[in-house]
């Protein structure tokens, strides 16, 4: 499965971003699909994630600003982030999990938000 993000860029504090990624190259089923981040200098965090039957979960930094939705038709899986923060800041990774159980990453899009 090649996973290509993109949406990511530069944006003030309070501004919005929508990003996508869209999967590809595999004929398994797309079970969960999430979304993470890095910042510099610190560990890799869950920031959302949908599983097939769109049910959805939120690291507790980002509920109420960030949606997370798919399009299962597409294979692509969308993170609509609004009120952005200076401290949101980070690589976004896209991550799939197939029905199978295989783990895939996508190369990551930078978010910047200024204050």
């Amino acid at each position: 499965v090649q996973l290509v993000e993109s949406g990511g860029g530069l944006v003030q504090a309070g501004g919005s971003l929508r990003l996508s990624c869209a999967a590809s190259g595999s004929d398994s089923r797309l079970n969960t699909m999430a979304w993470t981040r890095q910042a510099p200098g610190k560990q890799r965090e869950l920031v959302a994630a949908i599983t097939s039957g769109s049910t959805t979960s939120y690291a507790d930094s980002v509920k109420g600003r960030f949606t997370i939705s798919r399009d299962n038709a597409k294979s692509r899986v969308y993170l609509q982030m609004n009120s952005l923060k200076p401290e949101d800041t980070a690589v976004y990774y896209c991550r799939v999990v197939t029905l199978v159980g295989s783990v895939y990453w996508g190369q990551g899009t930078q978010v910047t938000v200024s204050s």
